[in-house]
This record gives structure tokens, C-alpha cells and sequence, in this order.
């Protein structure tokens, strides 16, 4: 059966238990941060980063343990969370303006649940272009020009430019609280879109020595000797890159303290209005991040800890308490996952699949494999155009413009994919079948 065709049809309820359990529909906040590694947060191993509110969301909800996303680069990214679809099918293939005038066009779920009763808001960072105007599909809407400024942000509040006071995060989660507390009679959908943690990682005044007396430990793969990876060998002069020095994580993880106050502020303010848990929380990243790993800094290459991301969910209608799953979700199933929740009309061609009965521990036939894709910017050399699949033991890179560089990983033996096993004549047979595999996910999801 084939991946599009094992998808679940969208416009059904989660079953006879949601139905008996939830009559009226949910509201949904969805909360996105920039450039936060899958392990960043203290319910997901960080040694020392104090996330107690984010961590209540893993604690009363869900964890998925292997989230990831199909494209590591924000806007590409972020067209992907809305529209459910991959980069190639969406059109928005980087961090530059030509993803603006697509953005106006997206089929996205906020839209999807608009048309269905919800009101929507969207509250934060848009990126896809630097136009700030109101997209279509909210009802309200906050945000900026590009990747925005921590402090003193210009906005556009409902399409009207105002300068305002403060750190940037603070304004947002101020906004979205004021949106939460409105009288309302139906259901709503809020999408904070946080800058941070995103450069020129700067911390709000309150955090900036926070964690400085923390030593910053790098993974064993901080020392690849790329003797396996030729695609990041192929500029001599960036040949032995270090990625990002100790205090520019250490900058990361103060912003992120600034994420988890606001997550506590928008739990307790769903509290106070008797709303927590009629809501579903989601919390998650637009792409993941390099501390080092294999020399390299930012995101954009297909190795773990660029592709995989934190993905939390708390609903107890649904969803037992304290709950990890370890199947593979995706950043496209988010769309789907909203759509199916707030009995909206689905979107078409979308290539993600809802992850309720995953959250419910009541999955069938879920996917085992997936594929991702990069498509290369020419300011960022380094990394060039790959595609990849994934499953459960191996991952596969094609560079699809460069011969004889290909990598493929035995994850289970080799999770800090140290060992590129594509020359390998034991392997012959393995990589033939991961090409296939990848074929077939490429045709799928045109």
C-alpha cells in the first residue's frame, strides 16, 4: 500500500472514544519556535537547560521521540507546517523572497479551520519574505518584516505598522495572551511564532548570565574527520569547520528561557480561563540545529541533529499523561493532525497523515520510512542541494547535483553517523533498496 494511500481520511472523527469524550470541538494553540535542537529541552535530556513549563507539556502529554522535518530550513519548513505538503509540491524551497508571493496562495490548515467556525490568529514570525501584511485564513494578526528584531520590534498589528517597546518575545506571548481572554463563542486557533531562538541569539536583559558557569560538552561527532563525507570536504578552505563557540549555545539556551516563561504564561492564562483542557498544546521547532556535529553550525544538512526536531503535545481528552511515542512523525502531519481535530475540510494533496491515533497509542500501518530535502542557497556553499530517506535503521543522502559523493548510515550501529557505509560492497544491496525507496516517496509526493 502506498504511502499517500495509507493515509487516514481526514474529515473523520479520532473514533467512537473522541466522539464520547469531546463534543465540542478544541481550540488549538500551536507554538513554533526557530532553530531549537530536538535535545535543547530539559524533558528531552539537556543536562542543565531549565524548561519546567515546556516540560509540563511533555509531563501532562506527549512526547514524540523521533519528530522530524522534511526540509531543515525555516521558511521551507514553515510552508510545510501549514500546508501539510513537502517542499517540492509547496514551492518554497528557501529563505528568500521569492517564497512571498506563494505565501498569499498556501492552502494552510488555519485557513482550513476558519472556514470550519475557528477564529484564528496568527502572532509572530512569518518569514516566508519580508512582507509583514496579513496572509489570508486569520482573523488577527501580528507580525514583522523577515527574521525581525529582538527588542523595540516594528510590527504589523491587523495591518497597521506600530513600533513597539520591549523584548520581542514578551510582546508576543502578551499578544497572544489578550487574544486567549477574548470573549468568544466558538473555538479558536492561535499560531505563536516565536523569533527566538533564531541569531543573533540575543537574551532578554533578565537571562543574560544565565548558565554561565555551565561547561558546554560536545557530541563524539564534533571530531568527524569527514574522511566519509566528501560533499562537506569539497571546499578545502571550510574543510574543518568548528560550528558554534560555547557561548553562542550558551546565548541559544537564554533565549530559550524567555520561550519557557511564555509557555508557562500561555498554560496558565488557558488555566485561568477554564480552557487548558479543552485546548491542545503543541510545541515544536522549525528545524533542528548544529552544536559542532560533523564541523558544521546552523542547519540545512541532512544529518540528525539538522532534521530532527522536539515535537510535544498536551490533550487530555486524548492523550494519556506522560505518553512518548517513538514513531516517526513529521512535520507535514501537523496540518493534517489540526485539520482532523477541528473537523475541517481537508486540504488537497496533502502528503502528511494526522498523528492522533499515534498520540492515542493506537496507530495502524504507520510509516517507516520517509524522505527529506534540501535545495541549496547560493550564500551557504558549504551544504549542497541533497535528498534523503530515512527509516527506522538507515538514512540514505543523494547530493543531486554531484556524483560519487552519496552517504548512507546504519543508525542503529552508527547513531552519530560517523561511518559512510555507501562503498561498502556489503551494503550494495541496502543502498540499492534505499534509492528505490526514496524514488517511490519522490513520485508519492508530487
Amino acid at each position: 500500500m502506498s504511502f499517500l494511500n495509507r493515509r487516514e481520511a481526514l474529515a473523520t472523527l479520532a473514533g467512537p472514544a473522541f466522539a464520547a469524550r469531546e463534543e465540542a470541538r478544541p481550540n488549538i494553540v500551536f507554538v513554533l519556535v526557530d532553530d531549537l535542537r530536538y535535545d535543547a529541552l530539559g524533558c528531552t535530556g539537556h543536562p542543565f537547560a531549565r524548561t519546567p513549563n515546556i516540560d509540563r507539556i511533555a509531563k501532562e502529554g506527549v512526547t514524540f521521540g523521533n519528530a522530524f522535518v522534511t526540509t531543515p530550513l525555516c521558511s521551507p519548513a514553515r510552508a510545510s507546517f501549514l500546508t501539510g505538503r513537502y517542499v517540492h509540491a509547496h514551492g518554497v524551497a528557501g529563505n528568500t523572497t521569492a517564497g512571498e508571493p506563494i505565501s498569499y496562495k498556501l492552502e494552510t490548515f488555519p485557513m482550513k479551520l476558519h472556514d470550519a467556525g475557528y477564529e484564528t490568529a496568527f502572532i509572530g514570525k512569518w518569514h516566508m519574505g519580508r512582507d509583514d501584511a496579513p496572509r489570508p485564513g486569520f482573523d488577527h494578526w501580528v507580525s514583522f518584516r523577515g527574521q525581525g528584531v529582538y527588542n523595540d520590534p516594528p510590527m504589523n498589528v491587523d495591518g497597521r505598522q506600530e513600533k513597539l517597546q520591549g523584548y520581542v518575545t514578551d510582546i508576543l506571548t502578551d499578544f497572544s495572551v489578550k487574544f486567549i481572554e477574548r470573549a468568544r463563542s466558538k473555538p479558536f486557533c492561535l499560531y505563536l511564532s516565536h523569533k527566538a531562538i533564531h541569531g543573533p541569539f540575543t537574551p532578554a536583559a533578565r537571562h543574560k548570565d544565565l548558565y554561565s558557569d555551565q561547561p558546554i560538552s560536545r557530541r563524539a561527532n564534533a571530531n568527524d574527520d569527514l574522511s566519509g563525507k566528501p560533499a562537506l570536504r569539497r571546499n578545502r578552505n571550510a574543510e574543518r569547520g568548528r560550528g558554534p563557540g560555547d557561548d553562542v549555545i550558551r546565548n541559544q539556551l537564554r533565549c530559550l528561557a524567555s520561550i519557557d516563561e511564555s509557555t508557562g504564561r500561555i498554560l496558565q492564562t488557558l488555566e485561568k480561563a477554564g480552557q487548558l483542557d479543552r485546548t491542545l498544546v503543541v510545541f515544536t521547532s522549525d528545524n533542528g540545529y548544529l552544536w559542532g556535529e560533523h564541523g558544521l553550525g546552523d542547519k540545512r544538512a541532512g544529518y540528525e541533529e539538522s532534521i530532527r526536531i522536539p515535537l510535544l503535545m498536551r490533550y487530555p481528552a486524548l492523550f494519556k499523561a506522560g505518553r512518548k511515542t517513538s514513531e516517526l512523525a513529521l512535520n507535514v502531519d501537523i496540518a493534517p493532525t489540526m485539520i482532523e481535530l477541528g473537523r475541517a475540510r481537508p486540504a488537497a494533496r496533502m502528503h502528511g497523515r494526522s498523528l492522533l491515533d499515534v498520540a492515542r497509542g493506537k496507530a495502524k500501518n504507520w510509516r517507516s520510512s520517509f524522505l527529506a530535502e534540501y535545495f541549496a542557497e547560493p550564500q551557504f556553499p558549504r551544504v549542497p542541494t541533497w535528498q534523503a530517506v530515512r527509516t527506522e535503521r538507515y538514512k540514505y543522502i543523494h547530493y543531486t547535483e554531484l556524483e560519487g559523493i552519496d552517504e548512507l548510515y546504519d543508525l542503529k550501529r552508527d547513531p552519530l553517523e560517523m561511518k559512510n557505509l555507501v562503498a561498502d560492497a556489503s551494503m550494495r544491496a541496502t543502498s540499492g533498496e534505499m534509492v528505490h525507496l526514496m524514488q517511490s516517496l519522490l513520485k508519492e509526493t508530487r
